[in-house]
């Protein structure tokens, strides 16, 4: 058997690494959604989409799995768990550093701010702009880089250029961490305690994700307005054009609120 043959053979055999809990939850009582989402918080699993969360493959892990399965049918859901080796799509070292930030979240640790951004990058995200990036282009501009020049891109294939800066796509600098939407992560790691911008966030997260989270008010109407830009306006330039007195309304309402 040449070397080739013996490395196929022992990952054959290896345990896979990565333990996957997949579930659904009933649409009440709202309390549930709640519990579950602390559950998995505390036990430092990371989401790798919206109903499907990863631990490390251990005794342990599986142990704390089964018990959440229980909980989660016990109160009209369903879950299974399965065991994973990934093939393409996500690496075990992204998986690490995703359970890595989740330990640091759950244990109080902070992480530090990124630096400010030099004024005048390039801001590269997937084409076809829809709520997550038309919020996260107009935070970006108000708060975050007021010079900033977007660039978008098909969703696959793409290769980043020398100086720009990923959101919201695969392998972005800024995209999706855990639970939170790419608003939400550029409002956390650009260190942006605003309550106004966590209001918005909560809104952006609701609609992006599609798991009623926050269940603010005004997540509907926000809804509504975006969907019918999106279907009148085709060019994503002129989508964050549009979109930017929205917002900043938007922003000007929680800030009078909260005034």
């Amino acid at each position: 058997m040449n070397d080739t043959s013996e490395s196929r053979a022992q990952e054959a055999v290896e345990k896979p690494r990565w333990l996957l809990l997949i579930h659904q939850l009933a649409p009440k009582p709202d309390y549930v959604r709640v519990k579950v989402r602390r559950r998995l918080k505390q036990l430092g699993a990371a989401a790798l989409k919206n109903t499907v969360y990863v631990l490390p493959n251990t005794d342990e892990s599986l142990e704390d799995f089964v018990w959440l399965v229980q909980e989660i049918e016990a109160d009209g859901g369903s879950a299974m768990l399965c065991e994973a080796t990934f093939v393409e799509g996500i690496t075990s070292e992204e998986i690490d550093a995703m359970l890595e930030a989740e330990r640091s979240s759950s244990t109080g640790t902070a992480a530090a701010a990124d630096e400010p951004i030099q004024p005048g990058r390039i801001w590269v995200t997937r084409e076809n702009i829809h709520i997550d990036r038309i919020a996260s282009a107009w935070l970006i501009r108000r708060f975050i880089d007021p010079k900033a020049t977007f660039k978008f891109v098909p969703a696959r294939g793409y290769k980043a250029q020398a100086g720009e800066l990923r959101f919201d796509m695969f392998h972005a600098e800024y995209t999706h961490e855990g639970d939170r939407c790419t608003f939400q992560t550029l409002v956390k790691r650009f260190a942006l305690p605003d309550g106004a911008l966590q209001a918005i966030g909560e809104i952006v997260h609701d609609i992006d994700c599609k798991d009623e989270q926050f269940n603010r008010a005004e997540t509907r109407g926000i809804a509504m307005l975006v969907r019918g830009l999106t279907q009148t306006v085709a060019d994503d330039s002129d989508r964050i054009k549009r979109a930017t007195a929205l917002f900043d309304d938007l922003y000007a309402s929680f800030t009078n609120v909260r005034s």
